[in-house]
């Protein structure tokens, strides 16, 4: 049987083969239900699993789980399955969990509130290091433990912070001038809220849209369709 040894050398050369282009977005967007899972599992106490356990917990395909890590290498063995504490550090580093990324919350209303009060950014390696708004009440104090400042002095703490993520919860109004203030201070990462498709200029910029509304839609077309087959199969019965 390989070595578990030899898999995760297997995994370090072909992470250095790889470029980022030569990865599937599909499998980009995968890559963060594996390390939630897989978090989960390692909470339980599980050591290992088999592709097909993970399949069943997370209803993908065990071929696509294969098909997905053997992007990056593989990190499997026929017969032993997963180790899964090593399988989510390799894929917390592919997601730049351990790079200790700063970020700014833009927008200090009640999505920037609830932003800055939600777990989430800490149990992904991100420190949420500053509040911007305009609200004279709320300038100068503290939310959560984060300190708001005016928006006025976003770039310059930006620059100086080398803060590396926005988050952007302002109108839509707004929106264009805050990234581009954030673009030219340095960040190389937007996360925005904003409710409206956010695209700038400068390629070196990533923008990740946000639409909140397309997700409840979604799910009210799955209930409509679900609503539609049991009223369906209630007619077939009478």
């Amino acid at each position: 049987m390989e070595s578990i040894d030899k898999v995760h050398g297997t995994f370090e050369r072909r992470v250095m083969e790889t470029k980022d282009t030569d990865v599937p977005t599909a499998v980009i967007k995968r890559l963060p239900r594996y390390h939630r899972y897989l978090g989960d599992l390692l909470e339980a106490g599980r050591l290992r699993i088999s592709s097909s356990e993970l399949s069943k917990i997370m209803n993908v395909t065990a071929s696509q789980i294969r098909q997905d890590l053997n992007c990056f290498g593989g990190f499997g063995q026929q017969g032993y399955g997963y180790n899964i504490k090593y399988l989510f550090s390799k894929i917390s580093e592919l997601l730049g969990v351990a790079e200790g990324y700063d970020c700014v919350i833009v927008g200090a209303g009640n999505l920037g509130r609830a932003l800055a009060s939600t777990r989430m950014f800490g149990r992904r390696g991100i420190n949420r290091i500053a509040l911007f708004d305009v609200n004279p009440e709320i300038v100068g104090t503290e939310i959560y433990g984060i300190p708001v400042y005016h928006i006025d002095e976003l770039y310059d703490f930006c620059k100086h912070k080398r803060v590396n993520i926005g988050v952007l919860t302002v109108p839509k109004s707004a929106a264009y001038d805050v990234a581009r203030t954030l673009a030219a201070a340095g960040v190389k990462g937007i996360w925005n809220f904003a409710n409206m498709e956010l695209k700038l200029d400068d390629d070196s910029v990533i923008v990740e849209n946000i639409h909140l509304g397309d997700s409840l839609m979604t799910l009210c077309y799955k209930v409509k369709v679900k609503n539609d087959q049991i009223k369906k199969s209630a007619e077939g019965e009478e």
